[in-house]
C-alpha cells in the first residue's frame, strides 16, 4: 500500500523539518511526502533549502507553494491532488513527530478491510493523552476527545473507541482512496478548525467505518501555528473566532435542525470558558465567531489578513 503523506505547513519550517526528520525513521518505507507550504513563495523556498527531494530510502519529498493561504483544508486538499495515484493519504500536522513504527501500524489496521480511515493515539510533549479519536457531541456541538489527558502508557479497549467515535482527531489521519473517492475532499470555506469533524461526520453519513491504531503513537505539540495552545487571556483572534464558528457551522451542515438548540449552548459555554477567567478580549472573539455562525458567514473572515493569519 503506497501512502501519500500530506502536510500542511504556514512558515514553520522548523516545525516540518522536525516532523520530516521522524517521519524518515519510519519501520514502513512505502510512502512519499507532499508538503503544501501555505505561506508564500518565500516560505517554499525557505522548506526547499532545508530538505531534500528524497529521503535516504528513497522516499520522494515534494513541497509544494499553494498559490494563497488556502487553511488547513485546502492545503490537505492539494497535497492530496498532488499525490492522486497512491492508495490512501496520512494527513499529518506540521507539529507532530510521529513514532517509528506509527505508520506500519496504521497501515495494518486499515489492511484489515472493516475501516476505510484510521486514527491513533494523539500525546502531548508532556505524555498525556491528547485523544484517541473524537465524538462530536451534535446536541451540544461540541468536540470531545476520547482519553483526554489520560496516562499515554495506559493499555485502551480499541474496540469501545472505534464504537464510540465518530471522527479523527486531524493531527493524524490516514484515509483510504475508498474513503475520498466517497466522500470527496475536506471542505475549504471552513478555512480552519472543524474540517476534519465535518469531513468524518459526512463520511459516516455515508457508511464510512472509522477504526483505530492502538499500537501508533504520534506526539503534537499542539497550537504551534495558530496559538492554540496558549493561556485563555493569551489566545489569538484567530482561533477563538474560527472555533467558535465552526462548531456552529458543523451542526448547520451535518445537524441542521440542532442549530437552535447549539446555538444558545454555545453562547453559554464562551461566558463559562472565558468570562471566568476574566479573558474578556477573548469573550470578543468568541462572541463575534458565534455571530458569523449563525450568520452562515464562511471562507477566511473580512477581518483577517490571509498572509498574517495569527494576527490577533
Amino acid at each position: 500500500m503506497h501512502v501519500a503523506i500530506a502536510i500542511v505547513g504556514f512558515r514553520n519550517v522548523e516545525d516540518v523539518r522536525k516532523c520530516v526528520a521522524a517521519i524518515a525513521r519510519s519501520t514502513y518505507v512505502d510512502y512519499e511526502i507532499v508538503i503544501c507550504e501555505n505561506g508564500g513563495p518565500a516560505a517554499a523556498a525557505a522548506l526547499k533549502s532545508v530538505l531534500p527531494d528524497a529521503l535516504d530510502g528513497g522516499q520522494q519529498l515534494r513541497v509544494v507553494a499553494a498559490p494563497s493561504n488556502l487553511g488547513y483544508a485546502g492545503g490537505v486538499n492539494l497535497a492530496i491532488r498532488t499525490a492522486l495515484d497512491a492508495d490512501a493519504w496520512w494527513v499529518l500536522n506540521p507539529d507532530t513527530q510521529i513514532e517509528p513504527e506509527a505508520m506500519e501500524a496504521c497501515v495494518r489496521r486499515l489492511r484489515a478491510g472493516d475501516c476505510d480511515a484510521v486514527g491513533c493515539t494523539i500525546v502531548l510533549p508532556g505524555g498525556r493523552v491528547q485523544s484517541h479519536g473524537g465524538i462530536w457531541q451534535a446536541a451540544l456541538g461540541r468536540a470531545v476527545s476520547i482519553g483526554y489527558g489520560g496516562d499515554a502508557g495506559r493499555p485502551v479497549d480499541a474496540e469501545a473507541i472505534e464504537a464510540s467515535q465518530s471522527y479523527l482527531n486531524g493531527a493524524c489521519m490516514l484515509v483510504s482512496r475508498r474513503f475520498v473517492e466517497a466522500v470527496g475532499f475536506m471542505r475549504e470555506d471552513y478555512f480552519l478548525y472543524c474540517e476534519e469533524v465535518e469531513w468524518f461526520l459526512r463520511g459516516r453519513a455515508r457508511a464510512m467505518r472509522l477504526g483505530y491504531a492502538p499500537d501508533a503513537r504520534v506526539v503534537h505539540e499542539a497550537g504551534t501555528t495558530t496559538g492554540s495552545g496558549r493561556a485563555f487571556r493569551e489566545m489569538p483572534r484567530m482561533p477563538v473566532y474560527m472555533n467558535e464558528r465552526n462548531r456552529l457551522l458543523v451542526t448547520r451542515d451535518a445537524h441542521a435542525l440542532l442549530l437552535p438548540v447549539v446555538a444558545v449552548t454555545a453562547l453559554l459555554v464562551i461566558f463559562a470558558r472565558f468570562a471566568r477567567r476574566r479573558a474578556w478580549r477573548q469573550v470578543g472573539y468568541a462572541l463575534a465567531g458565534w455571530t458569523a455562525g449563525l450568520a452562515n458567514r464562511r471562507g477566511p473572515p473580512q477581518w483577517i489578513c490571509t498572509d498574517h493569519p495569527q494576527s490577533a
